[in-house]
């Protein structure tokens, strides 16, 4: 198939890329610069040069493809209605990828114990509402002659096969802990996030790709793990021996953004991926991410110095 792939240089969108090009596909990827053109390139993918705001380039970039992945930006409307409305009544597949701080409850580092799976009624907060809206109305597309599907990631870890190789919040708390010489979280940490390892997403992607039906929606998970948990691996693969140390929000704000604090450092999102393992058939099977932590990916930054 021809695939089109947005953000094929980020984290979920340049290994998606890379394995699809790795399973016979042809894959053209949006890149934002020359440098990021080149990298894609070397690694099998055709770069297609410019930004989700180029709408003229992502409409015929889709209209060539068979079809297309947008993997670059959950809350970016213009693009997805773009891509959406070229490909309509032609039948392809169109899999937006989301997240699964649309169930989140910032908490402040408080544990939450609610637990959605796909079947579970959503009311967002306000901060996710119009990532919400946007999942509705790419689904939507499936009376209008397309096949939209929505691959919705819990908390990723791993590394990735593209350019970019890692994610934002575990990099975030090892970066920390080593300039401050222990594991520090928001709050008590008692906060939950549901994760998934990259290469688990990649493979749910694959077979969404093949056999998922219009208007599938999917949420991505393999385990969960309260922040506090994450922080205490990272000081164990550091040697510290005290406990890990809660910040306030003015503290959190300023390491990571008072949004991000909030809405993910601080939040509970807890899913189940209950509908992949049924009808997809998807049994994810790599390395947790404590294990990662201290015996994979993640390993060898904690001990360099």
């Amino acid at each position: 198939m021809r695939i089109f792939c947005t953000g094929a240089s980020g984290y979920i969108g340049g290994s998606l890329s890379v394995a699809l090009a790795a399973a016979g596909h042809e894959v053209s990827g949006l890149v934002r610069s020359e440098e990021k053109a080149e990298r894609v390139r070397s690694l099998g993918i055709a770069p297609v040069l410019g930004t989700l705001d180029d709408l003229d380039i992502v409409q015929a970039a889709a209209s060539r493809a068979d079809a297309i992945v947008h993997a670059a930006n959950a809350d970016h409307e213009p693009s997805a209605h773009a891509m959406l409305e070229t490909i309509e009544g032609t039948g392809k597949a169109f899999i937006h990828t989301s997240g699964s701080s649309i169930v989140g409850t910032p908490s402040a580092g408080q544990r939450d114990d609610a637990v959605f799976d796909e079947e579970t009624p959503i009311i967002p907060s306000a901060g996710r509402a119009a990532r919400v809206a946007l999942n509705e109305f790419v689904l939507s597309f499936k009376e209008r002659g397309a096949r939209p599907i929505i691959v919705c990631p819990s908390l990723i870890y791993g590394s990735s096969r593209g350019p970019a190789k890692h994610s934002m919040q575990v990099p975030w708390l090892i970066r920390l802990a080593k300039k401050a010489g222990v594991a520090k979280h928001y709050g008590p940490g008692e906060n939950i996030w549901s994760n998934v390892h990259i290469d688990d997403l990649v493979d749910l992607y694959l077979l969404a790709l093949a056999s998922a039906p219009p208007g599938a929606f999917y949420f991505a998970e393999n385990g969960e793990n309260a922040m506090k948990q994450v922080c205490e691996a990272i000081n164990r693969k550091l040697g510290v021996t005290t406990g890990t140390v809660p910040m306030s929000l003015d503290e959190a704000s300023r390491e990571w953004g008072q949004a991000a604090a909030q809405n993910t450092m601080g939040s509970n999102s807890r899913v189940r991926a209950i509908r992949a393992r049924r009808e997809l058939g998807w049994r994810p099977c790599r390395p947790s991410l404590i294990d990662e932590i201290e015996r994979g990916c993640y390993a060898a930054c904690l001990v360099s110095q």
